[in-house]
């Protein structure tokens, strides 16, 4: 049975400068170019017209899975993300170790961006802990960084956050964001929470060493992004194949965990545009001899669209296209249906994601090729593939592989 890659280049598209230039068009590019002659291109929007995404919901619907449905927050993504083992109905949020002062104003959203073996001990005052008959469950992550989850009966996410996103002023009180009981009574659970938080570990010994040196001491958590573990169908369940996943951010981990693919580990792959990209190219190739499904995510040109640098997107995006180099010499055309695109645009004018249509291109055996012969945002919108949505990318690997289902006689 044929393989299947999806390759997604987070943050990929962009909006023509003033010389009607985009990294992507202006980057030298031969393999993805060889990719757009060799297969069907057209252009996608991962949720749909006018819609922007976020990384998450739009991964979510290249896969399959209408995040309208299965989204209600970031933080379960985050929280499997760290290796948190998460059960349907724990409710969960990204949370930021943090700097307050005696009346709750705070100094410092990040604690001086404290170090992950300082977190770690911290992380032992916060995890395990019970309020009211529901269990506290807490995992640092990259120093200051970590995932809050609540597990019990009668909870809901439908709670605000506690992060004011600022400093200068008071943590925020946790509210209800509807009528009902749980949400209520999880806003309660939240603020007990962290007061206890705060009188654990303020006068910690980690701390106090920290405010010896001149450090800023991380003496609460400032939870945000809450959301519900839902009920979801295992990919290999719903496509009967085994899939894996390489990536370098703990937020698309977590979407694979979510859903059952396995985590490939490279060493150096960081989510930045200094990433390990070699090492992905050679993970992607081993994992194909495993594997019937590969989901590959490159975040390095979404960083550098976040920071409005338009060489460096253009300098990552020639780095990957070495990348696919390696691939494409290593794998054989007539077993491996590859789809090369991106989850959103970033433009760099906007230092954030856009509705703006990604290019995209499958390549594989018999596919119907086209007359487009670059890979760019204007020359793919030629592209016999028209213009698809995200759901609409699982469907044709799976009719291109055979695995699809005849609908009628």
């Amino acid at each position: 049975m044929k393989k299947c890659v999806i390759f997604i280049i987070d943050g990929l598209g962009d909006r023509p400068n003033e010389k009607r230039l985009t990294p992507l068009k202006e980057a030298k590019t031969p393999t993805m170019d060889r990719m757009a002659k060799e297969g069907i291109c057209g252009l996608m929007n991962a949720i749909d017209i006018g819609i922007r995404p976020g990384s998450d919901t739009a991964h979510l619907s290249i896969l399959g899975y209408n995040p309208y449905e299965v989204y209600t927050g970031r933080g379960p993504l985050e929280a499997y993300g760290v290796g948190l083992d998460l059960k349907e109905g724990d409710v969960a949020f990204r949370c930021n170790f943090a700097t307050v002062d005696e009346n709750f104003v705070v100094l410092d959203r990040r604690a001086g961006r404290i170090g992950p073996e300082e977190a770690k001990i911290l992380e032992k005052e916060i995890d395990g802990l019970e309020i009211d008959g529901v269990k506290v469950i807490f995992k640092s992550s990259n120093g200051y960084r970590g995932a809050l989850v609540l597990r019990g009966e009668g909870l809901s996410y439908k709670v605000s956050d506690g992060d004011p996103h600022k400093v200068g002023v008071k943590v925020n009180e946790i509210k209800p964001l509807d009528d009902s009981e749980e949400a209520k009574k999880t806003a309660e659970i939240l603020n007990k929470l962290l007061k206890i938080v705060y009188e654990r570990l303020n006068n910690h010994p980690i701390n106090i060493e920290r405010r010896k040196k001149g450090l800023p001491p991380a003496n609460i958590i400032l939870p945000r992004g809450a959301g519900i573990v839902p009920k979801i169908e295992k990919f290999s369940e719903k496509y009967n194949m085994r899939g894996a996943c390489i990536c370098g951010t703990g937020l698309i981990k977590g979407i694979a965990k979510m859903i059952g693919l396995d985590c490939i580990e490279v060493e150096g792959a960081n989510g930045t545009p200094n990433t390990n990209f070699m090492g992905k190219a050679k993970a992607l190739v081993e994992a194909l001899k495993e594997y019937d499904f590969v989901l590959v995510n490159v975040k390095g040109a979404d960083e550098a669209s976040h920071d409005g640098n338009y060489n460096l997107k253009k300098e990552v995006i020639e780095k990957i296209d070495k990348m696919l180099s390696y691939v494409l010499e290593h794998i054989n055309k007539d077993e491996v249906y590859f789809v090369l695109t991106g989850d959103h645009s970033t433009p760099i004018e906007m230092k954030d994601h856009s509705a703006d249509p990604v290019p995209i291109v499958i390549w594989g055996k018999s596919v119907r090729t086209d007359d487009v012969k670059e890979f760019n945002e204007f020359s793919c919108a030629k592209g016999a593939l028209h213009w698809i949505r995200g759901e609409h990318v699982m469907k044709i690997l799976l009719d291109l592989t055979g695995r699809n289902e005849k609908f009628g006689a």
